[in-house]
């Protein structure tokens, strides 16, 4: 398993506004196309206005096959429409088993 961590760094005082967008727009096309959410996140220490998620996928092929789906997705892009306005940056990371479980 790999896990996709994207980090989004939001607009001060955006996170609640992101967050509720994301219950009622983001989260059914995402969860149905991606699956495997390992969790939604906030920060509290540190850059504060981040949200972070963890995702995991089989491989990079899975990966690459569900977030194209996910890019083609009519109800994806209206929620990227709805909280382009909120975002500063986007960071991707892929992590990878340091040692087999």
């Amino acid at each position: 398993m790999i896990v996709e961590e994207r980090e989004y760094l939001v607009r001060p005082g955006a996170v609640a506004e992101y967050a509720r967008l994301w219950v009622d727009l983001g989260r059914e096309p995402q969860t149905r196309i991606l699956g495997d959410l390992l969790g939604f996140y906030t920060t509290e220490i540190g850059e504060l206005n981040t949200l972070v998620y963890l995702w995991g996928y089989d491989s990079h092929e899975d990966r690459a096959k569900r977030r194209a789906e996910l890019a083609a997705d009519p109800d994806f892009a209206a929620f990227r429409k709805r909280v382009g306005g909120l975002l500063i940056r986007q960071t991707n990371r892929i992590l990878t088993p340091a040692t087999p479980l």
